[in-house]
């Protein structure tokens, strides 16, 4: 496709610019910063730009457009009446209470924040939240300074923090960055954390325990509860990682099982907008021991109904500029109220029954790890197929030219050649048919007619790259 400069022709334009009602004035701008031949735009017609970017637009893969199987980064259905929702609010955000008599005029605005922070701590089990946090990634790290704010309103200086070795990479990252020591736990057989090495690595040191249950494996952890009562003997606290909570929804409360800390990513389990850079919401649910350190300010509800803005002095300070993506809590807002409680239930149950039913279909082809009831999503290795020279990656490339976006490869880490599939709850049975389809495909021609995979993709504007060089050698082409 030809860059929109090559399009230009002098003299052309889509646009027509008013003529200056005003003198045109250089005051005070520096000499130096000012434009003395007229800036090289592309001269386009409004229908060449149009027909330009609808181009580069059908270049990508989106849920919009194609099965989007990411596992552990759940990519889901996006419905468009919570984008009209959020429009809504387009002016209109809860920033103006911060303005001197602003309260009064954006009520609407901060009762949503206050009701989404009470759906969320029923739904979670907690018994307060903030929606301060930008992502999961900012959620994770605002949730271990509530814990090292915590143990140090305490007089403790804890030293580490325990992770499984299937957990995402942000865990170990936040608690390090926070000045923690990693200690890293193996998975055991059944798929789960070693719960031996578990307790002989607990001690009165340890600060907290991240967990992500369901685990990156896709498997629920039955010694989860045990696990929260082995930390809270040790004095230490538990977090629980929200990034696969819509396997649970209504069935299982992180907070009844014993956590005390948890971050909700509203991209994964409540329907909001997910992928190139955001926008994100990691909001963070807290027991009652830890309400007095969440970021600040919080909405809070006065006695006469009304909602008011409040500092609270013990808390850990803002971590984002107020209360977090506004237009990304009003579509969570929306998608929680809209499908109610019994609505929930059924998306977890029908991303179960998604998951399974892949996996029952696409055994026999792709070796299983853990050949169990998995919940949300299901990991394979590729290790089969990598006897015949073919890798996850290659499978990965094949999946592009036949219409669908790769699942999650080489993750989680203590998986060879892992292949982690999450189809979500909104997929039919013949979208997922189709994919089991290309994956038996796929499998077959590691066996049959290996280059075939090898040389893929052939479809896309851009061929099979080398991908070491690419991370290596990044070359950005502005279009």
């Amino acid at each position: 496709m030809e860059l929109i400069y090559e399009k230009s022709v002098p003299g052309r334009t889509g646009v027509r610019i008013p003529v200056a009602d005003i003198p045109r004035t250089t005051g005070g701008f520096p000499a130096g910063l000012r434009r003395f031949e007229p800036a090289a735009f592309p001269e386009v017609s409004e229908l060449d730009l149009v027909r330009h970017y609808t181009n580069l637009s059908r270049r990508n893969f989106s849920v919009d457009t194609n099965f989007y199987p990411l596992g552990s980064c759940t990519m889901k259905y996006n419905a468009k009446v919570m984008e009209n929702a959020a429009a809504l609010f387009a002016g209109c955000h809860p920033v103006v209470a911060l303005l001197p008599g602003g309260e009064k005029l954006v009520q609407g605005p901060l009762s949503l924040v206050w009701e989404l922070e009470r759906q969320l701590a029923e739904i979670t089990g907690m018994d307060e939240v903030t929606t301060q946090p930008l992502a999961g990634a900012h959620g994770e790290m605002t949730g271990i300074m509530l814990i090292a704010a915590y143990h140090k309103a305490r007089g403790q200086k804890r030293k580490y923090v325990i992770v499984p070795d299937s957990s995402h990479g942000t865990n170990p990252a936040s608690a390090a960055m926070a000045g923690y020591e990693i200690v890293t736990i193996p998975t055991a057989p059944y798929g789960d954390m070693d719960l031996d090495a578990y307790r002989a690595a607990m001690n009165d040191q340890v600060a907290a325990v991240m967990m992500t249950c369901p685990n990156t494996l896709g498997l629920f952890n039955p010694y989860i509860a045990e696990i929260c009562r082995i930390a809270h003997e040790a004095g230490a606290l538990t977090y629980y990682d929200g990034a696969n909570l819509n396997a649970i929804l209504g069935k299982v409360r992180p907070g009844d099982v014993g956590f005390d800390v948890i971050h909700v990513n509203l991209h994964k389990t409540f329907g909001t907008p997910h992928g190139g850079g955001g926008p994100g919401s990691g909001p963070v649910g807290v027991r009652a021991g830890l309400i007095p350190y969440l970021p600040t300010p919080r909405v809070v509800k006065k006695d006469d109904g009304s909602f008011a803005v409040e500092a609270h002095p013990e808390g850990i300070g803002r971590v984002s500029d107020f209360f977090g993506n506004f237009g990304i809590m009003v579509r969570a807002f929306g998608y929680i109220t809209l499908l109610g409680r019994e609505g929930l239930i059924e998306v977890s149950e029908q991303a179960v029954l998604n998951a399974n039913y892949l996996m029952a279909r696409l055994k026999e082809e792709y070796d299983l790890p853990f050949d169990q009831t998995c919940m949300h999503e299901c990991v394979f290795s590729a290790a089969r197929q990598a006897k015949e020279g073919i890798h996850a990656i290659d499978i990965a490339k094949y999946l592009i030219d036949r219409g669908f976006h790769p699942p999650t490869v080489y993750f989680p880490l203590n998986v060879k050649e892992a292949i982690m599939i999450e189809p979500t709850e909104t997929e039919s049975k013949q979208t997922l048919d189709s994919f089991i389809a290309v994956m038996i495909e796929a499998a077959r021609c590691a066996k049959e007619s290996p280059q075939e995979l090898k040389d893929a993709p052939i479809t896309t504007p851009v061929g099979r790259l080398d991908e070491t060089r690419a991370a290596r050698a990044l070359q950005v082409c502005c279009e």
